[in-house]
């Protein structure tokens, strides 16, 4: 019988991929991965795991991972933040917590599969968009080590978020899960980011905002409140016309805004490139955010620095995002936004 380690979070996906893949006759144990310092949403959250391993009659694992979580992921989002970038604590997680701490942790249970509940599909060593595109969280394995794919299992790529809801409200034990709010896209962020960035540093600093030549044009809150494309928060002296944050410069505690013809980018550079194939010069649909259309792109790599050429042009183009390839529904790979050209 093949063993299969689940992350379960004591949600309904998760939930969901542990009683599928015990049906479908795998010896499944789960694990809870103990990431941040929130006790009362991990409390709540093992409850809510322990639950369905009880129901399923299997192990589940509290693996505590919170050192390796801090060094990761909350402190590049928060350093990211006082540089006047715009992280993506997802895409850095799934390589190096979800895909990485796990993987290692199932190899030390002598378990070969490890399965979430992401909407993806992988078929032959690559992977593809979740059937319900609503919920297809591709964008977010772009960084995840290629090596890895031929062990992981993703039991829901094939379904709608509608189904795998109603699924669960089919087994009575498990109707709460159904009916139960959605989680945080950032699990240690509850509110608000700036509740985070107010335990390390100060966002409520008052500074100037000014336009493309220059200019002092009025004053916003402090730089960390704004990512790029943000178009309120902020005062412009006499502005008629919308204005747009097109840049940070976190050093100056300024903001340089303009007007919206003015965020639309043609050429970004990457670096941090993860590939699934052997890609060189290349054209693709591209991904600059995850709630973004794709759209149609050359890209060129050399030495793990990336130039995307757009064919036509992106709004809102932030550094510290992630720019993710994809041929149709393929996941191609991506890279860390560090230039935006003009």
């Amino acid at each position: 019988m093949k063993k299969v380690l689940v992350g379960m979070s004591g949600g309904v996906d998760s939930t969901v991929t542990a009683v599928m893949l015990q049906k479908e006759g795998y010896k499944v144990e789960g694990v809870y991965m103990l990431m941040h310092s929130l006790k009362h949403l991990n409390d709540e959250n093992i409850k809510k795991a322990q639950k369905v391993a009880d129901y399923l009659g299997i192990k589940l694992h509290i693996h505590n991972i919170e050192d390796a979580f801090k060094q990761e992921v909350y402190n590049y989002f928060v350093e990211s933040y006082k540089e006047g970038l715009t992280p993506n604590p997802c895409v850095i997680c799934n390589r190096k917590i979800k895909f990485g701490k796990m993987v290692e942790f199932a190899d030390s249970l002598g378990i070969e599969h490890i399965a979430t509940g992401h909407y993806v599909r992988v078929k032959d060593g690559a992977i593809y968009k979740g059937l319900d595109d609503s919920k297809d969280q591709s964008y977010f394995l772009a960084e995840v080590k290629k090596d890895v794919l031929n062990r992981v299992i993703f039991p829901l790529g094939d379904w709608l978020k509608e189904d795998v809801k109603k699924y669960a409200s089919n087994i009575d034990v498990l109707q709460e899960f159904a009916t139960q709010s959605e989680s945080s896209e950032v699990c240690f962020v509850e509110d608000s980011y700036i509740d985070v960035l107010k335990e390390h540093t100060n966002p409520d600093m008052p500074g100037v905002v000014k336009d493309l030549e220059g200019n002092i044009v009025g004053d916003h809150k402090g730089f960390m409140h704004y990512t790029i494309g943000k178009r309120r928060g902020f005062f412009v002296n006499g502005a008629h016309d919308p204005h747009f944050v097109l840049d940070i410069d976190a050093k100056n505690n300024t903001l340089i805004v303009g007007k919206k013809d003015s965020l639309a980018k043609k050429e970004i550079v990457i670096s941090n490139i993860n590939l699934f194939e052997d890609l060189k010069d290349f054209d693709c649909t591209v991904k600059v955010r995850y709630r973004t259309s794709g759209l149609e792109a050359n890209v060129k790599i050399e030495n793990n620095i990336g130039l995307i050429t757009l064919k036509e042009p992106a709004f809102g183009v932030a550094k510290g995002q992630f720019a993710v390839f994809y041929d149709n529904d393929k996941l191609l790979g991506g890279g860390e936004i560090i230039d935006i050209l003009d």
